[in-house]
């Protein structure tokens, strides 16, 4: 029998604590990138050694750094002066049965790729990229040579998810994913991908802080920066205000959402391109930020302030061994199911913790943590531990999700 507790919470839900703070880092913003492009090196990684060996062998591939270039910024259209570079690092198995993987190939391969469908204006050739990936230690590489059909996980790691989302996060999450939606790009070519969303809700009041360059290329003037910045900003109030309106009918017993947006708030009119938020190519990567892997969103897409978080990164992590991948984004799947299936549930904490060399599908504890509805945690014990054992039974199955890149990590 698996070790699992379930316990009562005695304290408000998120949505009814009287300040909440939630951020999201956007499609363009280095830390994304840094995580996305990881996480596809994964996949792809995986599909490799399935397809060559029939299985997938060692390798973690989660240490990752973007390196800010340099610009030169011009309205009507600036350049790239020096490039950005990409530092791709940890552990990969390059050999096995006598094949050679060129694990270092895959991954420029796959970052470019990346590149180019996702970020419009950075040309994927016009970077450097820097491996660092080497053998991994003999101890965890055997891991995946002892013929055990549920491999050991090979960290001892904690992870904690929870559901349902608060309005407030569900807020942040949709309005930097409207924002860099191909129709919304497709309507605003100069909206630039690295979009951040910092959301404050005190009491019932959101406000949204929004961070989005504008390509300069398209942008001929401050005069028309400042015009096209109003548009943009209509917009936005636009979508926020069509949300709370859901979420009226949604909690409407609870809560009743005024959302208001700033948009690009170091701007000062007067100062040409000093005052204003302009990029070449879509994101401060190119001069202003760098990225480093595990410090954008959490597994479910945002940074929720007021929730307990893992502090592992997800992204490039291997998919069958490594619970800091695993359990990371199990931990909201069961959260997710329990408050679906179970009745009276108003929010739910799930808190796994593995132990090195230990089947994955036996953690030291899995504990559900709920605040209820009506009626009392005792009454749906049962039912709560049936949806953990059955989600632990098939994590087989759900590790091939994350395989398959099923499950997004940021």
């Amino acid at each position: 029998m698996r070790n699992i507790v379930i316990e009562e919470l005695k304290a408000p839900e998120v949505y009814r604590q009287r300040v909440e703070v939630v951020e999201r880092k956007g499609l363009g913003h280095p830390d994304y990138i840094c995580d996305a492009i990881m996480e596809q090196i994964s996949v792809n990684l995986s599909r490799k050694y399935l397809e060559t060996f029939g299985s997938i062998l060692h390798y973690n591939i989660d240490k990752g750094m973007l390196v800010a270039g340099e610009v030169e910024g011009k309205l009507g259209g600036g350049r790239v002066v020096s490039p950005m570079k990409l530092i791709i690092g940890d552990r990969a198995t390059f050999e096995a049965q006598g094949i050679e993987i060129d694990v270092p190939e895959l991954a420029v391969g796959t970052s470019q790729q990346w590149i180019q469908d996702n970020l419009r204006f950075v040309d994927p050739e016009n970077l450097i990229y820097q491996i660092e990936l080497k053998r991994g230690s003999a101890e965890l590489t055997d891991i995946f040579s002892r013929g055990e059909e549920i491999l050991g996980a090979n960290d001892t790691s904690a992870a904690v998810g929870y559901a349902p989302l608060s309005p407030t996060e569900k807020l942040v999450f949709e309005c930097e994913r409207y924002l860099n939606s191909r129709k919304f790009k497709k309507e605003y070519p100069e909206s630039g991908e690295d979009v951040k969303v910092m959301g404050l809700r005190h009491r019932e009041d959101i406000h949204l802080t929004v961070a989005m360059p504008l390509v300069d290329r398209f942008v001929e003037s401050e005069e028309a920066y400042f015009k096209k910045k109003i548009e943009l900003h209509n917009r936005i109030e636009e979508f926020t205000a069509g949300f709370a309106e859901k979420a009226r009918a949604e909690l409407e017993s609870c809560m009743c959402l005024k959302p208001t947006v700033s948009l690009n708030t170091l701007d000062v009119p007067g100062r040409g391109l000093q005052g204003i938020y302009t990029t070449v190519t879509g994101t401060s990567a190119e001069d202003a930020d760098g990225g480093q892997v595990g410090r954008g969103n959490r597994v479910n897409g945002i940074i929720p302030l007021n929730r307990p978080v893992s502090s592992e990164a997800a992204a490039g992590k291997n998919p069958v061994s490594h619970t800091g991948k695993v359990y990371n984004l199990l931990s909201h799947r069961i959260a997710a199911h329990i408050y679906s299936e179970v009745p009276d549930i108003s929010e739910v904490y799930v808190w796994l913790l593995s132990e090195i060399g230990t089947p994955i599908d036996q953690p030291q504890i899995a504990t559900a943590q709920l605040i209820m509805k009506k009626g009392s945690a005792s009454e749906v014990e049962k039912e709560v531990a049936e949806v953990m054992e059955k989600e632990l039974e098939n994590i087989q199955a759900f590790s091939m999700e994350l395989v398959a890149g099923k499950c997004p990590v940021c």
